[in-house]
């Protein structure tokens, strides 16, 4: 850690970088959750089957989108 000013360009990145962090991670689970779940959508599958892949998508879609907004941020301060 420095003590150094930051100038308003460094202060500006910030912001930046957590909406497209946000906004990436967004995408990413939203494309997971329709790759999982979005055959239920298109066939008739038994419920249980029905239940099991949207259980399954959404819990997938949030980890990965946790998982990506970490990832970007980490990687953003690295290179700082």
């Amino acid at each position: 850690m420095t003590t150094r000013r930051r100038s308003q360009a460094e202060r500006d990145e910030i912001p930046v970088e957590i909406g497209y962090a946000l906004l990436s991670a967004c995408f990413l689970g939203g494309l997971v959750l329709a790759t999982i779940a979005g055959p239920t959508l298109i066939w008739e599958l038994p419920a249980a089957l029905d239940e099991f892949l949207w259980t399954a998508g959404m819990w997938t879609a949030g980890i990965l989108a946790v998982i990506r907004v970490i990832h970007v941020l980490w990687r953003h301060a690295q290179r700082r």
